[in-house]
């Protein structure tokens, strides 16, 4: 007996330390730390309903402040409304904020348009409060920022079209009633922004929900509004259209801003009317929107609307058409009212602007500068100075003939847009040409004289009898002095002295059997070879037999490239060469694939930059940057503005 009550004393430490190891580990602490990596930790911090399927940190300690963290996700509409009728009049941002948020994450569960609409009117209100104080929460708090794409966000979702036609991330502008979970939102829309260039605009895209593939940098100003991809509509519009207008691609895509500004919202929240007035702004004229006395930065999307204009755009299918077959004009691609002579402009005319025009090369199409226009349009100062034209062209006909519709295309739009010289910009002009088509510059700004067409005839122009037709028609190919208004050009992979694929007899020989030169042309040429057998000039009937393609052209023994190439650049006329050589050797031995240094090579070129490319070398960054320290020395001596 004695033996067993010793045992059992003897368990009774081991007993009493369970019970307290027990007792303790019952009350472990319940507050602890991970330490995560900076990813993860920044994750936290900034997660939002705009970023992810969670709540922002902020909105979600107001629930939990008011103890409805549980209950808003069983009953997320009743506690929007509990949180909504406890708004105070002035003031109580934190719980604003809140419910912008979880009305927009409501709306994104249910789809419900009101809950997105009045994520917007909470946004606003907490944006612009219109009591005389700004915003109270401070720009270093990560609601500041978050504010500004909620509301932006909300008005894209609440104003989404729901019809069957409507293409996908169409929004639709339109005035009228609109339901609140809170009440009624009674819309008006400014018809002030609904045009562009004389066209109306239709099928609004938020850009927002579109990722950009294929363009480098993507150029997107954040501030208040919604930034949409409009389309000018088919419809025929009864309004005058500028000088110009014509000149707008018809498939363009216009980066504008939808505005939705609400009426005193803070103080009519209580009230369940709202009232709101949507307004459009053009990227191109509109940068900053006056609210409540003050600037607010418009937000944009300018390269997502270029890139959604370029996506599946049959403009790629007019580059082989437009070198091969008759005409890109007869091809449907480009409607007929539109201009017809290859100048397009990609903004309504802005006088006070310099022209850059681009020429694209054989087989290609305006497409091509693609990267160097986004990044133009990117840089602030050259998107202030510089309106950008377009040129296109049949790049399988005669250098002569193309360049002659240049520059005759080029003089018809200067006269168009300023009929009367007033402004100064347009004499300013800028041409770069790519391949091909910095020959086709280069027509611009040189004195032939009588050169090309002593290659072609014996006896003077002014001696044969030919219709006026005729007799311009052969002004415009073969005689050239400079464009007045052309004050700088800019050569890239230029073959000024011949592209080596040119150089085959064979190549020539079938390009010719296969490109189909316009009609007029044919027709053209018809009667002057009839004319030059009739009156024995052998030279010019000779030529004739077989009209000159581009390829001709190019080729390096041609006595009409020789002659272009022994004929300098006027010198009031800075010319720029951009020459691409591939590998690593030195440039003297090196070309592109295509053009050799020493075709491209120009001796009165005032700056040469070479890049180790191939020849599209028009959408790399050293050419842009080139073409860009270009275009500001070109800035600071005009006679325009300085930058």
């Amino acid at each position: 007996m004695k033996q067993q009550q010793t045992t059992s004393f003897a368990f009774t430490p081991i007993i009493l330390s369970a019970s307290i190891a027990l007792l303790l580990s019952g009350c472990a602490t319940p507050v602890s730390v991970n330490h995560v990596d900076i990813q993860t930790a920044y994750g936290i911090q900034t997660a939002s309903a705009i970023s992810s399927d969670q709540l922002s940190n902020a909105s979600s300690i107001v629930l939990k402040q008011h103890g409805l963290q549980d209950k808003f996700k069983a009953e997320p509409a009743t506690v929007l409304a509990e949180l909504h009728k406890g708004l105070q009049p002035i003031g109580d941002d934190d719980q604003l904020f809140a419910l912008a948020e979880l009305s927009l994450f409501h709306a994104q569960q249910t789809n419900d348009r009101a809950y997105y609409l009045a994520s917007a009117v909470y946004a606003w209100s907490l944006l612009y409060p219109e009591n005389g104080k700004g915003m109270q929460i401070p720009p270093t708090d990560p609601r500041f920022r978050l504010t500004y794409d909620i509301y932006n966000q909300a008005v894209a979702e609440g104003l989404a079209a729901s019809n069957d036609d409507a293409e996908e991330n169409e929004v639709h502008l339109k005035a009228g009633t609109y339901k609140l979970p809170f009440g009624t939102l009674q819309l008006s829309l400014d018809e002030t922004g609904m045009s562009w260039g004389g066209y109306p605009l239709d099928r609004f895209i938020s850009t927002t929900a579109l990722e950009v593939e294929g363009l480098r940098n993507r150029y997107h100003n954040s501030g208040i509004g919604v930034p949409l991809a409009a389309s000018l509509a088919k419809t025929q519009s009864s309004m005058k259209k500028p000088a110009g207008s014509n000149r707008l691609p018809a498939m363009i895509k216009v980066p504008v801003t939808a505005l939705l500004r609400f009426e005193n919202a803070r103080a009519s929240l209580s009230k369940g009317k709202i009232k709101g007035r949507l307004e459009v702004y053009s990227a191109d004229k509109n940068t900053t929107v006056t609210i409540d006395g003050q600037q607010q930065p418009i937000e944009s999307d300018p390269t997502a609307a270029l890139a959604y204009q370029l996506n599946d755009s049959p403009i790629y299918a007019m580059e082989i058409a437009g070198f091969f077959n008759g005409s890109v004009f007869t091809s449907g691609l480009i409607p007929k009212d539109r201009a017809q002579d290859g100048i397009f402009t990609l903004q309504p005319y802005q006088a006070g602007k310099i022209p850059l025009v681009l020429v694209h090369g054989t087989a290609s199409s305006p497409a091509r500068w693609a990267e160097l226009i986004n990044e133009l349009n990117g840089d602030p100062k050259i998107s202030k100075h510089y309106q950008i034209w377009l040129f296109i062209y049949d790049s399988g006909r005669g250098i002569g003939y193309s360049a002659g519709r240049l520059r005759t295309a080029l003089t018809n739009t200067v006269h168009e847009l300023d009929p009367d010289g007033k402004d100064p910009a347009l004499q300013e002009m800028v041409v770069a040409g790519h391949s091909q088509g910095g020959l086709l510059t280069k027509l611009t700004a040189i004195n032939s004289g009588t050169k090309f067409w002593n290659l072609i005839s014996d006896k003077p122009l002014e001696e044969m009898k030919l219709m006026p037709e005729i007799s311009e028609f052969i002004k415009q190919s073969a005689f050239y002095t400079p464009l007045p208004f052309v004050k700088r050009v800019i050569f890239i992979s230029t073959p000024q002295h011949g592209a080596m694929l040119a150089a085959s007899q064979f190549v020539t020989g079938l390009i010719s059997q296969l490109v189909t030169l316009p009609l007029t042309m044919v027709n053209t040429t018809a009667l002057l070879a009839q004319m030059a057998t009739a009156s024995g000039d052998e030279k010019l009937a000779a030529m004739l037999s077989r009209p000159q393609t581009s390829i001709d052209s190019m080729n390096g023994n041609n006595p009409i490239l020789q002659t272009l190439a022994s004929i300098p650049v006027t010198p009031s006329v800075p010319a720029h060469s951009i020459i691409a050589v591939e590998g690593d050797v030195p440039k003297e031995e090196g070309d592109d694939g295509v053009v050799a240094y020493k075709s491209a090579h120009i001796d009165e070129a005032v700056s040469e930059k070479v890049v180790n490319w191939s020849h599209s070398s028009q959408g790399t960054p050293e050419v842009i940057e080139e073409v860009k320290r270009i275009l500001f020395e070109h800035l600071v001596v005009s006679k325009t503005k300085k930058p």
